[in-house]
């Protein structure tokens, strides 16, 4: 090959090496933990069309809230709600023109064991632990809460009730078996990575409790970060909106 077409060729794949370096950057995500699992999935389809790279923290909503009040320096917040990325904007943390659902979610009662579930579980005999997600600080705790009170409950069972800090973790207290029974995510269920139980539960009813549209918000951190946006316009893409769907979302 004579030099000059080997340096031509040299210089090209530096160029295209260089430009690919703009265009791609890091995007520190903090998503609520019922949403862990499906951006896990949709991570590698994002990053390998786009050059792109998450950076994701899973809690609470709640949790992720008073970390970016605190300075946490979070590009994205996917919430389970939205409650927090309102609260985040009046705090003038996040941009209020990049606010929307991205998701709607919904809350099932569940056992790590394949059988019939109906809202009569909660009192059946050798019910002793029902998991439930901390109501003040996870939007799915406190829809679970709402429903107890809506079905005459609460009062029957608190006793009974085992709270857990997000609902990642609700739903580790039944997949463990230390509790029998337990208020968690549709998309945790039918997870693929979810060895038990994937097709007994009992969908709550919407009208149980307050909505579960899950909000996505540009923070103050990313406002000038171009891949954040990048993102945020990915998640409202059919080839997103398909994985999410499959994790049961809405």
């Amino acid at each position: 090959m004579p030099y000059q077409t080997y340096i031509g060729k040299l210089v090209l794949v530096v160029l295209i090496c260089f430009a690919s370096s703009i265009h791609a950057a890091e995007i520190r995500v903090a998503v609520a933990a019922n949403f862990l699992a499906t951006l896990k999935t949709l991570a590698p389809l994002y990053e390998q069309q786009t050059g792109d790279r998450l950076i994701v923290s899973g809690a609470s909503s709640g949790k992720l809230f008073a970390q970016v009040i605190n300075g946490a320096p979070y590009d994205v917040f996917l919430s389970a709600d939205g409650g927090y990325p309102e609260q985040l904007i009046q705090h003038d943390k996040a941009l209020a023109s990049s606010r929307f659902v991205y998701a709607t979610g919904v809350l099932v009662l569940w056992s790590r064991i394949n059988q019939p579930l109906d809202k009569n579980s909660f009192i059946a005999e050798g019910i002793n632990h029902i998991a439930i997600a901390n109501p003040a600080t996870s939007p799915y705790g406190a829809a679970a809460r709402q429903t107890l009170i809506k079905l005459g409950l609460l009062d029957k069972v608190k006793h009974k009730l085992v709270q857990g800090e997000s609902i990642g973790q609700t739903f580790l207290f039944v997949a463990s078996g230390n509790a029998q029974l337990g208020f968690v995510a549709l998309s945790q269920v039918v997870n693929p990575a979810n060895p038990y139980n994937q097709t007994n539960y009992w969908r709550v009813p919407a009208d149980y409790h307050s909505p579960l549209a899950q909000e996505a918000v540009l923070l103050q951190h990313g406002k000038d970060n171009v891949a954040a946006k990048r993102f945020l316009e990915y998640l409202k893409s059919d080839a997103a909106r398909n994985v999410m769907a499959q994790y049961g979302y809405l």
